[in-house]
């Protein structure tokens, strides 16, 4: 479970949030001239925008995987990575030491939406299911599908890339989706340090299964 709570330590996003604010001055108010330049040309400040994000297609079988899930729901992106951290790192972690499982994957999760509220479903894989029932836990399987994944890397609010990437690809194929789309949270997110990494060194696998 060291590899599991490390993941989960912190939230997925980290926002910095700067508040200036102008001051006055209380000295007397004096009126004065003040040169204006002319024939000066036009400074552009050029709009920062976000690097496309990598995607690799692959078209294979899901591994076939017995997975503890809670559902929750949140109004924010940010509630959601907190969420997802108590999920992931307290509650489902004291059902797999109760119950003397081992953690078998990387962490799963089902998006039923996609705006707020964002309502979503949890899990991680185990190696059996668990004897001693844990209030709102559920234990789901994962068969042997035929899906496509898009091997993300890039920041998370581009996600919607990659699914939109793979829908393209099965409409393009004349195949239908079949069952839910699920994340696998492949990469740490955070160095050993505790320090966001660069998001294009993260990878997340979203995946569809199809028919």
């Amino acid at each position: 479970m060291k590899d599991t709570n490390a993941f989960f330590n912190g939230a997925f996003f980290i926002i910095f949030i700067s508040l200036f604010c102008a001051s006055c001055s209380n000295a007397p108010e004096k009126k004065e001239e003040v040169p204006v330049a002319k024939d000066t040309p036009a400074v552009v400040v050029p709009v920062e925008t976000k690097r496309a994000p990598i995607i690799n297609i692959n078209d294979t079988l899901s591994i076939k995987r017995i997975v503890i899930t809670m559902k929750d729901s949140a109004s924010t992106h940010e509630r959601v990575s907190m969420k997802l951290g108590e999920i992931y790192g307290v509650q489902l972690a004291a059902v797999i030491s109760k119950n003397n499982l081992k953690v078998t994957g990387k962490p799963i999760a089902w998006y039923k939406s996609k705006t707020a509220p964002f309502f979503f479903e949890a899990g991680l894989p185990v190696d059996k299911r668990p004897s001693k029932a844990a209030p709102g836990v559920q234990v789901k399987e994962i068969g042997t599908d035929s899906v496509v994944i898009a091997h993300f890397y890039g920041p998370y609010d581009l996600t919607f890339q990659g699914y939109d990437v793979l829908k393209d690809l099965l409409k393009e194929r004349k195949k239908k989706i079949k069952g839910a789309a699920y994340e696998i949270y492949v990469d740490d997110p955070f160095d050993s340090t505790g320090r966001p990494k660069d998001p294009y060194k993260v990878q997340t696998d979203i995946v569809i299964p199809y028919k």
